[in-house]
């Protein structure tokens, strides 16, 4: 399965949605981009992982959610929840 810049913001405030225990009609899209990341992790690699020091093509996410910040990576293989709690995640790849 491949992920679009759409399917990739859908997953993503179902993702926050989840772990912030609110409904995805509290989740507010403050803007989705095409970036270019440092690495295959999407510059936000989980604790301990490793991954290729080449460019990769994707969409920055910006959620917002009761008054905060909250920023996803994906690319067309894979979404990150980068910095949560100090804590990159692996949502789906």
């Amino acid at each position: 399965m491949g992920f679009t810049r759409e399917s990739s913001t859908t997953r993503a405030k179902a993702d926050l949605a989840k772990r912030l225990n609110i409904g995805e009609a509290e989740i507010v899209e403050k803007g989705v981009s095409d970036r270019e990341f440092p690495d295959m992790s999407l510059g936000a690699p989980a604790d301990g992982e490793f991954s290729a020091q080449m460019i990769s093509s994707g969409w920055q996410i910006k959620l917002e959610a009761d008054g905060k910040p909250y920023e996803y990576r994906a690319d067309k293989y894979q979404i990150r929840l980068h910095n949560f709690h100090g804590k990159n995640y692996v949502i789906e790849s």
